[in-house]
């Protein structure tokens, strides 16, 4: 009986399963890390993938994507092996322009262009598009201003940041409101966990998840992020969560 008992736990422990629940005014929000910079996002029947990556497999037990938003061209974010793998026949994708243009071959007719701080909604969700770049801006940069997108949903009563590839930019630093948020640390594409923390600390969301953090030197110290995070402001929520889970 133990055994089996330990074989369930496991089970629903797995990365297919996992969810943390955000609750509002109406339904609850169920958030699904998934791999890197990968989630899902269900609330009531709506299912929300955001840079599907890393096969389909992590996306069992989860329903087909209703909306699939795309952040920027690399490869782990638009991730053709994967977007083929996963039914996206029924799926709207929300996507900034140099997105679309390497889209061929995706199974789907509605595809969205985006463009930074341009606005759109889907059943009742509203969607916008925020800036994602590095600094300083030049032409040198892996993640260059407006190429790219975050993004900001606004779901009943919430709204929830997804940083896409991004340093600490303005855009971020002056943000409002932000009930959860998702930002990127993994030196030397997007930023270090210090400065990570301190945009954090400057737009104060209620609940933060570091993720997109495994660099050319690893993973990124996620506990100390925390820790920079908490140290001088308890109120805001971290939430540590296994992105990783063949680490």
């Amino acid at each position: 009986m133990k055994k089996i008992l330990v074989f369930i736990f496991a089970l629903f422990s797995s990365s297919a399963f996992a969810q943390d629940i955000i609750k509002t005014k109406s339904a609850e929000i169920k958030i699904h890390p998934i791999l890197h910079g990968t989630l899902a996002i269900e609330y009531n029947d709506i299912t929300i993938y955001v840079d599907p990556y890393g096969g389909a497999e992590g996306f069992k037990g989860l329903n087909d994507a209703d909306l699939i938003l795309i952040t920027d061209i690399h490869g782990d974010h638009l991730n053709t092996e994967t977007l083929k793998a996963l039914n996206t026949t029924n799926s709207h994708f929300i996507v900034p322009e140099a997105v679309a243009k390497q889209m061929e071959g995706i199974n789907n007719d509605e595809i969205e262009v985006l463009d930074n701080d341009k606005s759109t909604s889907l059943n009742g969700i509203d969607i916008k598009a925020i800036p994602m770049y590095n600094l300083p801006v030049d032409a040198e940069t892996r993640h260059p201003k407006g190429r790219g997108n975050g993004y900001l949903l606004s779901i009943a009563d919430k709204t929830i940041y997804i940083s896409g590839d991004t340093e600490d930019i303005p855009e971020m630093r002056a943000l409002k409101n932000i009930d959860v948020a998702f930002v990127c640390m993994n030196l030397p594409y997007t930023m270090s966990v210090d400065k990570a923390a301190d945009a954090v600390l400057d737009f104060k969301p209620a609940i933060i998840y570091p993720f997109h953090f495994r660099g050319q030197g690893g993973l990124a110290d996620v506990e100390k992020f925390k820790s920079l995070v908490n140290d001088k402001n308890d109120n805001i929520e971290v939430r540590l969560r296994n992105w990783y889970p063949e680490n």
